[in-house]
């Protein structure tokens, strides 16, 4: 079987790289890939693949059917949006939406999901249960695309018993693949903080309550949030990225906004931070006569692969692509809506290569200049296909 997968994923390759340049040609932002949805969908009708689409606005699951199809349910991921970058590639397939970019590789994801359905949709006849694929959008926004389709019931009719998703990445070179048990992705929260004084003439502060000077001090001090209250054992990162207020030299505003992000490894943790930046702001503001508007919605939670399931997938990944190509995964403070798939469904979340060995394409995702070596492609659908069918098969 695993030869089998390796020549169809070979096989497809160049229908899977024209998919690929089609989807990354027409790039959508989160929760408007109409169009991405619509070219996904027709590639299913065309192979016999059953499928809904409209799940969760821009959504598609289908269901391939083995023999005995209610014996267990595996499910792959894949999500479809891009992102709001003007691309820098130029590469026949480049971005026709100014300030629209496959930057993080969903596309390619994407297009790894549909090889993958193609082969194991032509081995049903050969593997008992169902594997059910998602196509998610919005993994890019919040409260993401995945939170949404759980909602729309996606993990229902039938439930899987696990479910599985790759990602594109830059670090490891094409051909191969790493994995990471346990805790993986940081969760990831935004942090809206509107302060609101009393504006005046800059040469008189004592008339007014200068809420830039107010936002310094909050700014500083919730920095203690994580070198005090958090335990160092615990990953975290506080970072505010946006401050706005004012508009000339000589003029104190009435109103700043901060705009930043708390990540961490702990949920409980998580949560306890939160009310330490509400209490810790609204204390500092209400002691210099400022009123304060602190939301913190939540966000996506920390991604956990689950140990057994994962071993079980590095295991897999072996016999796919070699011993020497399946790598450990370092913890990363980024964050994922996969995470969201986990929560209560045993679930891997794995990467895989996509640079050549002449560094070509090792720009970072989110990047204006990223691209992959499209040969990786083979990797990604090969390894969805031989690790779905090997986790079907086990009991």
């Amino acid at each position: 079987m695993i030869n089998r997968i390796r020549e169809k994923a070979e096989q497809y390759f160049p229908e899977v790289q024209a998919i690929r340049h089609h989807i990354h040609s027409n790039p959508e932002l989160s929760f408007e890939e109409y169009n991405t949805s619509a070219f996904i969908s027709d590639k299913l009708t065309s192979w016999g693949i059953q499928h809904n689409t409209g799940i969760a606005g821009t959504g598609i699951v289908a269901l391939i059917h083995g023999k005995n199809p209610n014996k267990k349910c595996i499910a792959l991921r894949a999500d479809m949006d891009a992102l709001p970058i003007y691309e820098k590639n130029d590469v026949s397939y480049r971005s026709k939406n100014d300030g629209v970019m496959h930057a993080c590789g969903h596309d390619v994801h994407s297009s790894c999901l549909l090889g993958a359905a193609r082969i194991l949709h032509e081995l049903r006849d050969e593997w008992e249960g169902t594997i059910k694929l998602i196509f998610q959008p919005g993994e890019e926004k919040h409260p993401g695309g995945a939170s949404l389709m759980i909602e729309a019931g996606v993990m229902e009719n039938p439930k899987p018993d696990a479910i599985f998703a790759l990602h594109v990445y830059p670090h490891l070179p094409c051909g191969t693949a790493g994995f990471r048990a346990g805790q993986y992705m940081a969760s990831a929260d935004e942090i809206y903080i509107t302060i609101e004084g009393k504006g005046g003439h800059a040469a008189l502060p004592h008339q007014t309550v200068d809420p830039i000077a107010i936002a310094a001090q909050v700014i500083t001090n919730l920095q203690q949030v994580i070198s005090r209250k958090g335990n160092p054992l615990i990953p975290s990162v506080l970072t505010f990225g946006k401050i706005a207020g004012g508009f000339a030299t000589n003029v104190i505003p009435d109103q700043v906004e901060i705009l930043g992000t708390l990540r961490t490894m702990d949920e409980t943790w998580r949560y306890k931070a939160h009310e330490w930046i509400k209490n810790i702001t609204e204390q500092i503001c209400e002691a210099n006569g400022a009123k304060v508007k602190v939301e913190i919605p939540q966000g996506y939670p920390s991604l956990y692969n689950d140990p057994t399931l994962t071993t079980f997938a590095e295991t897999w990944a072996r016999e796919y692509v070699g011993v020497e190509n399946v790598h450990v995964l370092d913890m990363r403070m980024a964050a994922e809506d996969f995470s969201f798939y986990t929560l209560n469904t045993p679930g891997c979340f794995f990467r895989i290569g996509t640079n050549t060995n002449d560094e070509k394409f090792t720009a970072p995702v989110h990047n204006a200049h990223f691209d992959i070596d499209e040969n990786a492609m083979k990797t990604g659908v090969g390894l969805f296909s031989w690790i779905a069918l090997q986790a079907i098969g086990k009991h």
